[in-house]
């Protein structure tokens, strides 16, 4: 209570020190929600493909899908090492993608679920409602839960995907990953619906039931899957495989230079924060010199001093740090419910990065106070007392 008292001796120069801390854990905290949501959406994603290798398009070199033939699939599965081949379909979700593209898209899946059981061992998919798609399933959908308002989705209600109306038999449970994001229709419909995005020319002479987007390999017992993709590759013409290692470095990377440059960020603002306390501290020791000196010519030992300076610094750091952290709390609630609306929910905010954003900004203050702290624990009693 005696260090509160100390730090709002001054009411508006400790506010205006609190509301620096406050900006900058605000902005690590927003920052932070971002990179958490990205780090567990390519975690799932490495999760998934760990022992797996992707199938694309040779030309394949961005999230607009280039069509493969189905034939593909028994080119595969004569590859010694192969154990199972899935086939599928992946298209974005809305007809005409926003210039402005923050996060993964909301995306259409089908596939032929020759992996399914494979999948269900390692990555089982919970549902919040109703039941999976099966393989003989026709107008039917199952929805990822972070798409259930977009599409005003619900069991046994319609939805309209791309213009077709499909009846919901399932919402997903929540995963933070990719699938929060896709809605899954049956294998044959997804085929058709992505040779009605082909340009018309290609679309009269293609059969969409020999039409593909990609592949998921899966290698047998005791092989290498890296090894494994390497040797498609050369096996199989016109296409492009992907290991798990490759996988993870190209997804790795591209979070790498995101995170640092949202930490980047965050860090100048708290910097800015940091220098406030020092300032505010300076100011504070200057101005009870003669306290000080009075408090060890009693005895006060000079550790005392330290931790006595330190723990108000220390508290500055608290109190911002933990406004700061309901701000961007509120701030990522907010932007979340209306990203939902879009099914492009942003931000997570996790307990390691709520428990670290306020410990670090009790930390800087700590260290922001040190220099002062130290100044005010070597003072000489009889000039500090006669300070005026």
């Amino acid at each position: 209570m005696r260090t509160l008292k100390n730090v709002f001796r001054k009411k508006i120069r400790a506010l205006l020190t609190i509301f620096g801390i406050v900006i900058g854990v605000f902005s690590l905290v927003v920052m932070g929600a971002m990179a958490e949501k990205m780090t567990l959406l390519v975690g799932g994603g490495t999760k998934f493909y760990k022992d797996k290798i992707t199938i694309t398009a040779g030309d394949y070199s961005s999230i607009m899908t280039s069509p493969l033939s189905i034939e593909k699939l028994d080119q595969l599965r004569k590859v010694e090492g192969v154990k199972e081949v899935s086939g599928g379909v992946t298209m974005i979700l809305d007809k005409e993608l926003s210039s402005v593209q923050m996060g993964v898209p909301a995306m259409i899946e089908g596939n032929d679920g020759k992996g399914r059981e494979l999948d269900r061992k390692d990555f089982p998919m919970i549902m919040a409602k109703g039941r999976e798609l099966r393989d003989d399933d026709i107008g039917k959908a199952v929805v990822g839960i972070d798409l259930v308002k977009k599409l005003n989705a619900d069991i046994g209600k319609k939805i309209k995907v791309r213009d077709k109306e499909f009846e919901v038999v399932g919402i997903r449970d929540k995963t933070f990953t990719i699938p929060d994001t896709t809605v899954r229709i049956p294998f044959a419909e997804s085929q058709k619906m992505f040779v009605e995005t082909l340009p018309e020319v290609l679309r009269a002479n293609i059969d969409p039931s020999k039409v593909i987007t990609g592949a998921t390999v899966y290698a047998a017992d005791g092989v290498n899957a890296d090894d494994l993709a390497k040797k498609i590759e050369s096996s199989v013409k016109g296409i492009k495989a992907t290991g798990p290692k490759k996988f993870q470095e190209q997804v790795t990377s591209a979070v790498a230079i995101f995170n640092a440059i949202i930490f980047g960020i965050a860090m100048i603002s708290l910097l800015v924060g940091g220098l406030s306390v020092i300032n505010t501290m300076t100011m504070s020791i200057s101005e009870r010199t003669r306290e000080i000196g009075i408090r060890k010519a009693i005895g006060a030992s000079n550790n005392k001093i330290i931790k006595q300076f330190l723990a108000e610094s220390a508290m500055i750091g608290l109190i911002g740090g933990s406004i700061g952290l309901f701000l961007g709390w509120v701030f990522v609630t907010i932007a979340n419910a209306a990203g939902n609306e879009s099914g492009t929910a942003l931000f997570l905010i996790t307990p390691r990065l709520a428990i670290g954003s306020v410990a670090f900004a009790a930390f800087l203050g700590i260290i922001s106070g040190l220099i002062p702290a130290w100044h005010a624990a070597r003072m000489n009693p009889v000039q500090a007392l006669r300070y005026e």
